[in-house]
């Protein structure tokens, strides 16, 4: 195991001395490219927002070039080499930020939801910027064409998203779509679902955000990459908030994830801590709202669908004809370039996680699936629990049957992800049985489908 130390820097010239502990690898985050402009993304979504008459605010800028240090460490510290348990990773950020104090004030909050998302330990030092770099988002010009966005909204190419966003437009909102441009799946979602909202929807002048946001291999010496990205939502998010900043009012931004996801209850013991990922549990989402606090950004965290299946969304999405058209076009699968093992392209596998509920939802909301998985039918033959095929399967499988027996451990299951102190006693009752109706969904899906570990 090794500690790590990542340092922001901006610009060539910014040499103050950050000492390293004797057991920590330091690394240097160059984050101003050519001593002058932001590099990694930030700057070109700083000028694709005043092109929409969006100026963000010194701090909801610090919240950008804070997830650009968290992302970097997530990305490039591999969990297998750098950690005791080829997990559990301790990482030290140290990052120039505009107000110091106020951010030093909000540390507790930022590693505590940092902790609980990527189940690393974190520890988060603040430094004040370079006296040059002391104003540098874009002044807002006396003249400018005021946005007309209400709304903000995760699009992130997957299902889910997609009804956000669509749910939206029909009421007549204007949303402004956040995304990361990731890898090239994830992307070409984004770019084909995008296309067909506008031609869709031509009256409306919504838009979106692209916040183009990757570090080169080898961003910290003899390390390889690391591939479970935990911590991508802290970006995603960050990314909104830095957006609603810079519309001069209050904000919502909207974070479009099915009941079951969100809790994200582990489906037996093999399902916990690597395996079970924390993007939107409630928990971590009203940890933002305390952050935000913190930080005097007047916005907040949402998810309208907290209490939803996936299911149900499909089933009542406010446009579902046009919604099933699109289907083929969205993204669920955790690992949709893996099919190219067996000469097939970019597509569904339809047995991890996500995949089943894709499927359970579709086939609760409109019947017949127009998406192609790799595996197309399920019950087609017998499915080992020792091959990812069946792996997923025979976990729903089990922990339905468990509920079905026990209908009253839902109450109880779905503090397994995380603390749900924030919730209201009638909140966790909508959990509880959101997360029994989720189960049911994707039982229903694996009738007839059969397991063995043969």
């Amino acid at each position: 195991m090794r500690r790590h130390l990542i340092t922001g820097r901006f610009g060539t010239d910014d040499r103050v001395a950050i000492p390293a502990a004797a057991d920590e690898v330091s690394t240097r985050l160059d984050l101003v490219a050519a001593n002058k402009r932001f590099d990694y993304g930030i700057g070109r979504a700083m000028d694709d927002l005043a092109k929409m008459g969006i100026f963000p605010t010194e701090t909801g800028l610090d919240l950008l070039i804070v997830a650009a240090h968290v992302h970097a460490a997530d990305t490039r510290v591999s969990r297998t080499t750098e950690s005791q348990d080829s997990w559990t990773r301790e990482i030290r950020l140290v990052i120039p930020v505009s107000d110091q104090a106020r951010w030093t004030g909000a540390t507790s909050i930022l590693e505590r939801m940092l902790n609980f998302l990527t189940g690393d330990r974190w520890t988060i030092g603040f430094r004040k910027r370079p006296p040059r770099f002391a104003s540098a988002v874009k002044i807002r010009p006396l003249i400018f064409k005021k946005p007309s966005f209400d709304d903000l909204s995760l699009f992130s190419g997957g299902l889910d998203s997609l009804i956000g966003a669509i749910d939206l437009l029909e009421a007549g909102g204007v949303p402004l779509l956040i995304s990361h441009a990731g890898e090239g799946a994830t992307s070409d979602a984004q770019n084909t679902l995008f296309t067909a909202l506008k031609k869709n929807y031509k009256g409306s002048s919504f838009d979106r955000l692209r916040v183009w946001m990757s570090f080169e291999k080898g961003l910290i010496k003899g390390v390889k990459s690391e591939d479970t990205t935990r911590g991508r939502s802290f970006l995603f998010f960050a990314a909104g908030i830095f957006a609603g900043t810079g519309l001069d009012r209050s904000f919502t931004l909207r974070v479009p994830e099915n009941g079951l996801i969100a809790l994200n209850v582990p489906l037996d013991s093999l399902r916990l801590g690597s395996l079970s990922t924390r993007t939107t549990h409630p928990f971590y989402m009203a940890r933002w709202n305390d952050l935000m606090v913190a930080l005097g950004i007047k916005g907040k965290l949402e998810n309208p669908y907290w209490n939803r299946t996936k299911g149900e969304m499909v089933a009542a999405c406010a446009n579902g004809a046009f919604l099933k058209t699109l289907l083929p076009d969205s993204l669920s699968c955790s690992s949709p370039t893996k099919g190219r093992w067996l000469g097939r392209g970019i597509e569904h596998c339809g047995y991890c996680l996500p995949c089943l509920i894709r499927r359970a939802s579709v086939r609760r909301g409109f019947g017949a699936d127009s998406t192609v998985y790799t595996v197309t039918d399920l019950s087609a033959q017998l499915l080992s629990t020792l091959k990812a095929e069946g792996q997923q399967v025979r976990s729903f499988q089990l922990a339905a049957e468990r509920l079905r027996r026990k209908p009253e451990l839902a109450s109880l299951l779905i503090h397994k992800a995380g603390p749900l102190s924030d919730q209201t006693s009638a909140q966790k009752t909508a959990l509880a049985e959101v997360y029994s109706r989720g189960l049911d969904e994707v039982a229903a899906l694996l009738v007839n489908v059969k397991t063995s570990p043969n």
